[in-house]
């Protein structure tokens, strides 16, 4: 398995930006309009929403005039400009005569373009007929697109080699990841480039590409004015990447955190935990990770540069089995929601901070509703407590229950699994479906540790309403949304709930002072969360 221990210092002789940058990284947003008016319109927002060029698909055009169009653009132009006219043949929307599409190119440039990107394929014959003509300040971007996978290092190497040979002034390769260990190649390949390179890989798996490339040398990075209107796959838009992800203080020692998890772009985490980063001067950047197989994913990013990571479903069991060492609580329950990357030697240390997050949540929420009750027992103690769901979560939460002297039962929908956690517990077992009628006695409490309900299957729920008369106290741990179709019927049935933004906000306290080895700003989560 090739590891990318992708070294700092290989990119340490970056050149530090100056007005509060740490990467000389460009911020380009591609404006796709059908027409030159709505062009000018989104280029001034580019230019509003911090971009530092704008990107012209000139093939997004539904007329086109070359030389009108061409001055009218560059002149109204807030920023330098980058002229693109994608063919269909490399994704592009452009399908007409060659020859034009070239000469519009060449115009371009003849009329004060920054930059032009002309495809790898026809790169020779066009560089050869400016060759002598070209203006100072103007670059051209040799480019390669592929939409299918990630070729190996040594083909990527190699592609590189083919693209500089044809004269270009900066390398653009954009491939697509089938998974993220594809990036790794990507990275290598920009940080020890020894000309300017644009290395992006498209797709989900891909994204972080477009987050890291400043801490490994990358040109430029794209960033839509807008959600939904992409030029690529997986382009994130231009406000998050300045200001959720803060891109500009990305540099090559930055520390990267994220959230390993499938699927994962629902995670509120990154909009915590860089914030957080934010408040306290950390420098560290936290980012969704879509993983199939995590063990593949732990060994390719295996410097330290890859400092810690949060766990969400399906891979906490997995988690536990890819680490050097593993807290004892997290190996009784089983499962780890936190990794830590030891600086001193590399090794992987799991944790658990779920059960803290949730007990306590659900602690606090049947001590509101007896007041004054002893706190120094647990209202749970005595309780029977019905956890729904077996996996990593499911095994946090019957743990903790038991822990604080509740009575537990464990409901799954494979009998076979909820039965092998009651007994690794010492509590019983049903099946889901058995759930339906169960109602031993009144005031019991129930957990929710399953995805059922979550974004965006947001009408289903694990269990009926009519069965939640039985609960004093109803738990879910989704938190995406925040009031779930379980917690709104349990509500209605008289239950008091605790909703799973209490649990998310309470596991991130510990996981944050783990990462960053400094006190989680407590008040700052609970306003940052406080908006969704």
């Amino acid at each position: 398995m090739e590891s990318s221990n992708v070294l700092l210092a290989s990119s340490a002789a970056l050149q530090m930006g100056s007005g509060g940058r740490n990467n000389p990284t460009l911020v380009c947003a591609p404006i796709m309009a059908e027409s030159v008016d709505k062009m000018v319109i989104n280029m001034n927002k580019a230019k509003q929403g911090g971009a530092d060029l704008v990107e012209i698909r000139l093939d997004s055009l539904k007329s086109f005039n070359p030389s009108d169009d061409l001055k009218t653009i560059i002149k109204a132009s807030p920023l330098p400009t980058l002229f693109t006219y994608r063919p269909k043949w490399e994704g592009g929307q452009y399908d007409g005569d060659e020859k034009k599409r070239l000469d519009a190119l060449r115009l371009a440039m003849e009329f004060g373009a920054d930059y032009i990107d002309v495809e790898l394929q026809v790169a020779c014959e066009f560089n050869d007929s400016i060759y002598g003509r070209k203006p100072e300040h103007f670059k051209v971007i040799v480019s390669s697109h592929n939409y299918h996978d990630t070729p190996s290092a040594e083909d990527l190497g190699n592609l590189v080699a083919r693209i500089q040979a044809t004269g270009a002034d900066i390398v653009k390769i954009a491939t697509t990841a089938l998974e993220i260990a594809d990036v790794a190649r990507i990275f290598q390949l920009t940080v020890h480039s020894q000309v300017p390179i644009i290395g992006i890989v498209m797709g989900e798996r891909g994204f972080m590409s477009r987050i890291l490339c400043p801490k490994f040398g990358g040109y430029l990075t794209f960033g839509t004015i807008e959600l939904g209107i992409v030029s690529a796959p997986g382009q994130p838009t231009m406000k998050d990447l300045l200001h959720l992800y803060n891109l500009r203080q990305i540099g090559p020692d930055t520390k990267v955190f994220g959230i390993i998890g499938k699927p994962v772009h629902h995670s509120k985490s990154p909009i915590l935990y860089n914030e957080a980063f934010k408040s306290v001067c950390f420098n560290g950047v936290f980012i969704p990770l879509l993983v199939d197989d995590i063990a593949n994913f732990l060994q390719t990013y295996s410097s330290t540069d890859f400092a810690g990571f949060s766990c969400t479903i399906p891979h906490k069991e997995a988690a536990l089995k890819c680490c050097d060492e593993v807290d004892p609580v997290a190996k009784s329950i089983g499962a780890v929601n936190c990794i830590i990357r030891r600086p001193t030697d590399g090794k992987l240390v799991g944790y658990n901070t779920d059960y803290v997050g949730a007990i306590s949540a659900i602690e606090d929420g049947l001590r509101g509703s007896h007041n004054g009750s002893n706190t120094a027992d647990s209202p749970l103690a005595g309780k029977l407590f019905v956890v729904i769901g077996a996996g990593g979560a499911g095994k946090a939460l019957a743990y903790g229950a038991k822990e604080k002297g509740a009575r537990v039962v464990i409901a799954n929908r494979t009998y076979d699994r909820a039965r092998e956690l009651a007994d690794t517990i010492g509590g019983d077992a049903l099946s889901l479906a058995d759930l339906d009628n169960f109602h031993p006695e009144d005031g019991m409490i129930l957990a929710n540790s399953t995805s059922i309900g979550m974004q965006p299957k947001v009408d289903e729920t694990p269990i009926p309403k009519h069965a939640l008369r039985s609960y004093s106290l109803v738990f879910d741990a989704v938190y995406t949304p925040k009031m779930t179709r379980l917690l709104r019927e349990a509500e209605e049935s008289g239950a008091n709930i605790v909703s799973g933004l209490e649990m998310f906000i309470g596991q991130a306290y510990e996981q944050f002072e783990r990462f960053t080895g400094l006190p989680a700003p407590k008040e700052l989560f609970r306003k940052v969360m406080a908006n969704y």
